[in-house]
């Protein structure tokens, strides 16, 4: 068959024509290096609990979470970020137990810098899991109080610095709380404790499956007060700017699938490392659906970080690490 483009002179499929040529012109590589390992830990011993809403991903006593811990590092999983689940007797409205030296929190970073010190432990600063409300801050006739609860936090963080912790992240949203973490920290003479501040951290729908796992829904009204309109990107890049300023070592966007455009303008805004947090809702639904048989896990999974990374993010923090990690081998 005579073709009526002979004299194309580009081509873009000559460099599809291959696997090889397609690997050599491959423009982003997600990597094992890029994961962050959210973990879920709770009290007692020999507990394994599945969350219902996240096929696969377990809330775990101290002794095995360290198991998990330990097969992530072996992975080449660098870093994990640790969230509790609190008892309801521990709860109160100033989420005291936040900043307890003898805290879930405290004593889980302590035994995993012990059993596996290689591994990067970054701690969740926030109010929520400690909160009776179930709110990040202290609630005051309905009101989410900003400075009183930036003052628990510094608490919080500093309690985890003392524990161990190699970077803190607060994700709470309140003014002004990187500013004063990196402030208490100094103060306290954790110079080398890292901020990565939760940034642009949005009011979203995708994270139902993470409030089933700490039981830390909000017990009246929503978090917009604090979080961010998921209609807005130009205050993205105000809230990055305020963080950065503050002291933020990294800057984090959440959730990330449906603000790949975020995640693009932060990266194209600052030269800080840019985290992108993959949440439970985006993990649920392509659990739901491999379920179902309606795709392929695998594929949808690698399709969908790379992505991220392609937006530009340089840490993605994912339920779907260890699965990865894995399928990258």
């Amino acid at each position: 068959m005579t073709s009526t483009n002979q004299h194309l002179t580009n081509r873009p499929r000559r460099l599809r024509r291959t696997a090889s040529l397609r690997r050599m012109v491959r423009e982003n590589q997600l990597t094992v290096n890029d994961l962050i390992y959210p973990v879920f830990v709770t009290e007692g011993e020999n507990q394994q609990e599945e969350i219902s809403s996240m096929p696969g991903i377990y809330r775990y006593s101290l002794d095995l979470l360290l198991k998990e811990i330990a097969d992530a590092a072996n992975l080449g999983i660098n870093a994990i970020a640790l969230f509790p689940l609190i008892s309801n007797d521990k709860k109160d409205n100033a989420g005291t137990e936040s900043y307890n030296p003898d805290g879930l929190v405290q004593r889980a970073v302590k035994a995993i810098k012990q059993e596996i010190p290689e591994i990067t432990v970054i701690t969740d600063v926030a109010l929520d899991p400690f909160s009776t409300y179930g709110h990040d801050g202290i609630v005051e006739d309905g009101t989410i109080l900003n400075d009183e609860t930036v003052e628990v936090l510094v608490k919080q963080a500093v309690s985890q610095a003392a524990a161990g912790a190699d970077i803190v992240a607060p994700s709470d949203m309140m003014d002004g709380r990187v500013g004063a973490i990196r402030q208490g920290l100094d103060a306290a003479g954790y110079f080398d404790v890292g901020i990565l501040a939760y940034s642009a951290k949005y009011a979203s729908a995708y994270y139902g499956p993470f409030r089933d796992a700490l039981e830390s829904a909000p017990q009246f009204g929503d978090k917009k007060t604090y979080q961010m309109n998921s209609a807005n990107s130009r205050e993205a890049i105000k809230e990055v700017a305020l963080d950065i300023a503050e002291g933020a070592d990294m800057v984090m966007v959440k959730p990330a699938l449906a603000y790949l455009d975020i995640i693009r303008r932060i990266k194209e805004y600052t030269n800080l490392p840019v985290a992108a947090y993959n949440v439970s809702g985006e993990y649920a639904m392509v659990k739901a659906a491999a379920q179902q048989g309606w795709i392929d896990e695998k594929q949808v999974v690698l399709e969908t970080l790379t992505s991220m990374k392609r937006a530009g993010a340089d840490l993605i923090l994912t339920y779907f690490a260890k699965q990865v990690a894995l399928m990258l081998q």
